[in-house]
């Protein structure tokens, strides 16, 4: 059969902006094919694809069927009428689309059982979700799943939900879906309820030369699973070659024949990848004794609601004439350290640059008693509507900022730098671009100690056990995973840390000097 070209995905601008917001990333056909192909499962059938969208699906169900002589018919899906056309485009016939239904999936879904099902479901993140639908969706989840799921699922956990539930007995899934399917605070819920009611058959990743959405900033994942009685063991895939037909081949073989390059895949049991994490490769080696929360605080950097407005140039402070006593030194965004090391030469040339460098701190005290020109200021700041927005409208009085010591330490939130741990020689005071990382004792020899293990290559390797993953190879950690970043133990011992911290004292907060330090005089 004759094959179209595949979709391409916008780069930048308001095409691709329109994208995110309906959460569509059409799937290429290479990776469609290998999809329906399982779904199939050499019986064919009526295929149900609840996001149609741009149609590779349907594109991939005629291959399939013509590869494998199935008889089929197609179904499915699309709150976006626009999407149905692009289907066209792409390849699509009218006769293909008939059976679609433009409507929403997960409130207006099928009566009948499925036996087969595929989709690449709309990617839409929580903040882009109303906090009605947020309710609704959570109420659908308990319904269906009976687990509550935290606020932060996307839309695309919704559709996963709904559409197991709809599979018929013996029929197939297969989802493509970004890594935060496995590594969200939601996640734990999610995967127990499916390999109780369910048996997953594999787990496939990419690595980032092979992503299906290049230059997309998330890390896909595909899940192949049955409603079928669940076993205690899985596949696991990564998959290193795009535009392939290896790809499909292996997923033909019920995953049994791995081809000598392109698949490396592993049977994993099911309760260790549940503990490692279903994005993760498998757990190889001894987990270590310790972990980064024996020996730091992790905090989030400062979170101002509104960078513009309280993160200033020293240009702007000028112009503004507000004393610099009512700011603190700090630093925004991972691109302005460019070493592993934050130093006053890397905030001189930062000013240099134009980069703002100056965080306004204020301690909430009584509005009469500031400068004039500062007053004006935060005067400007109201007229601007400042304080209805929804960080700064929790905060009393509104310019009240957060407060946190100066870190020894920082952490690049969300990087691709091999090096992620920064030593902040220049006392500083990160926003949230960083987390700070504070040790459990003032000692210098221990925090010197504890910045070789930071930086060793050992530490950073791990971090993949405990991250978010994203597109590129980047990760991002919160502050709670970060603490739990385990340590190589040979690096403890040989590094003469004292484990008595950890045992025996209680685990308090690095402190400093309460003395605001970090305001510029």
């Amino acid at each position: 059969m004759q094959k179209v070209n595949s979709y391409k995905i916008p780069s930048s601008g308001e095409a691709r902006e329109n994208l995110r917001k309906k959460g569509q990333f059409w799937t290429p056909d290479w990776v469609a094919e290998a999809m329906v192909d399982y779904v199939f499962a050499n019986k064919g059938g009526v295929l149900f694809d609840p996001a149609v969208g741009a149609g590779a699906f349907f594109r991939a169900a005629k291959v399939i069927a013509h590869e494998k002589n199935l008889s089929y018919s197609l179904s499915g899906m699309d709150i976006d009428s626009n999407a149905l056309d692009e289907a066209i485009q792409y390849g699509s016939f009218k006769e293909d689309l008939k059976n679609v239904k433009i409507g929403d999936f997960i409130f207006q879904s099928p009566k009948d059982r499925l036996s087969a099902i595929v989709a690449n479901p709309p990617y839409i993140r929580h903040h882009r979700i109303s906090l009605e639908t947020k309710e609704k969706l959570k109420r659908l989840s308990m319904e269906s799943a009976g687990v509550l799921l935290d606020g932060r699922a996307g839309l695309h956990i919704y559709f996963l939900i709904r559409a197991l539930t709809l599979l018929e007995k013996g029929g197939r899934l297969s989802f493509i879906m970004p890594a935060d399917t496995c590594e969200g605070k939601f996640s734990s819920d999610l995967w127990q309820w499916i390999t109780r009611s369910f048996c997953l058959d594999a787990v496939v990743t990419f690595a980032p030369e092979a992503s299906p959405f290049p230059n997309v900033d998330t890390n896909p994942l595909i899940f192949f699973i049955r409603k079928e009685l669940p076993k205690d063991k899985f596949i696991w895939a990564k998959c290193y070659k795009s535009k392939t037909e290896i790809f499909k081949l292996w997923v033909r073989s019920d995953f049994s024949h791995t081809p000598q390059d392109g698949i490396k895949s592993y049977t994993r049991d099911l309760s260790e990848g549940l503990q490692t994490g279903l994005s993760r490769p498998p757990m190889t080696k001894k987990a270590s004794k310790y972990i980064l929360g024996d020996f730091v605080q992790v905090i989030r950097g400062v979170a101002t609601g509104a960078n513009e407005f309280f993160f200033l140039t020293d240009e702007q402070v000028q112009q503004f004439e507000i004393p610099k006593k009512y700011f603190v030194q700090a630093i925004g965004r991972t691109r302005d350290v460019a070493t592993e090391e934050i130093t006053q030469e890397t905030l001189d040339s930062l000013r240099q640059k134009g980069r703002p460098t100056l965080l306004l701190s204020l301690n909430g005290e009584p509005f009469g008693n500031y400068p004039e020109k500062l007053k004006e200021y935060l005067l400007d700041g109201e007229k601007l509507g400042l304080p209805q927005r929804p960080l700064i409208s929790q905060r009393k009085p509104w310019y009240k900022t957060e407060n946190r010591n100066i870190p020894p330490f920082l952490f690049a939130y969300l990087g691709r730098r091999n090096v992620r741990f920064i030593r902040n020689t220049a006392g500083i005071i990160p926003l949230t671009g960083f987390l700070c990382v504070y040790p459990r004792s003032e000692e210098k020899t221990f925090i010197e100690r504890l910045w070789k293990i930071l930086n060793h290559p050992g530490t950073i390797s791990n971090l993949a056990l405990i991250g978010k993953s994203y597109g590129d190879g980047a990760v991002k950690v919160e502050p709670r995973a970060l603490e739990r970043l385990p340590i190589p133990d040979n690096l403890i011992e040989e590094s003469g840390l004292p484990v008595q911290l950890r045992l025996f004292e209680p685990r308090e907060p690095y402190r400093v000097n309460t003395k605001k330090s970090s305001k510029i005089l």
